[in-house]
């Protein structure tokens, strides 16, 4: 397929000028990029990947193909890691103040202003030419969630839920997978992108309480500051409406008894979260955050499997 679409030869071309700049790029610089966009921190890219493809196979009634897996499994991973050059250029002055961020690449000056914008760029490229191969549809959803991506960094400077952005930006992958293969998005997709965007925040927020103190220091709005004492309360209340606003979406469609076991998985792993975060330590908020692509895995494969045994 992609060997007789034109659209296909943006993507080799956006290819071919990504290998061509990084081909003369020594091994410590690839480090460093590799660095930039958490290359080794994958649960980042992980929790946007699953709730897109759990839509991608909802809106498709079982698998997909694998044309579109590979755009949606590559396109996540290219746009979480543009997303990450556009966030530490935007902190940079920032993150020197956070313990957990103070060695970040920019941050330390190892990569350039210029350089990580250039890098970024080039995964946004290469992310859109991968959805240029989709349908025209599609490619109109993908520009308000690049322009979404873009002020979220902005966003923590001014709004008291920042993380409440972060969803938007987050769940049009959702929107995106449903314009791919239907050609349009229907209220399921709105609702499964409404409960998508309380898991955002629940999961955010519970990274932002690692960062809390620092944060107050250099006056970063958060979730985790707005919501204060009531923070646990309210992540546990965002996981359950996360599951809610699912269980509701996917109703019409009646997935049985498979859905119903992932659901009771994912009821317990939201247990466990409380009992990483309830004493609000650094290393349990922490871990909770990054445990978090387990639930939505947990979910996609109640989803693909039950879609399987329905034939």
């Amino acid at each position: 397929m992609f060997s007789k679409s034109p659209l296909a030869l943006c993507g080799a071309a956006a290819g071919a000028i990504f290998f061509s700049l990084m081909s003369s790029v020594p091994r410590s610089r690839w480090a460093l990029y590799l660095d930039l966009i958490r290359w080794d921190r994958p649960a980042g890219w992980l929790v946007l990947l699953w709730p897109t493809l759990a839509a991608l196979w909802v809106a498709a009634g079982g698998f997909p193909g694998w044309h579109l897996l590979a755009v949606f499994v590559l396109g996540t991973i290219l746009m979480r890691s543009a997303g990450c050059c556009i966030n530490d250029v935007a902190d940079r002055h920032f993150d020197r103040h956070v313990k957990r961020t103070a060695q970040r690449p920019i941050t330390t000056g190892q990569v350039s202003v210029r350089e990580a914008l250039t890098v970024g760029a080039v995964l946004a490229l290469l992310a859109l030419a991968l959805v240029l191969s989709t349908n025209v549809s599609a490619v109109l959803w993908s520009v308000p969630a690049l322009l979404v991506t873009m002020a979220y960094p902005f966003a923590k400077r001014h709004i008291a839920m920042p993380q409440a952005v972060l969803g938007v930006a987050f769940n049009f992958g959702i929107l995106i997978a449903f314009a791919a293969v239907q050609g349009s998005v229907p209220p399921m997709a709105w609702l499964l992108w409404l409960g998508n965007l309380f898991w955002v925040l629940a999961y955010d927020t519970e990274y932002a309480m690692v960062d809390r103190d620092d944060d107050l220091k250099i006056g970063m709005k958060t979730s985790a500051i707005t919501l204060g004492r009531w923070d646990v309360a309210a992540i546990v209340s965002f996981y359950l409406l996360f599951l809610g606003f699912w269980v509701v979406a996917l109703l019409p469609i009646a997935l049985g008894a498979i859905f119903c076991i992932a659901l009771a998985l994912a009821l317990g792993q939201v247990a466990w979260h409380w009992s990483l975060i309830h004493q609000r330590s650094r290393e349990g908020c922490f871990r909770a955050f990054r445990v978090n692509h387990w639930l939505g895995m947990t979910l996609f494969v109640g989803i693909a499997a039950s879609l399987l045994v329905r034939g």
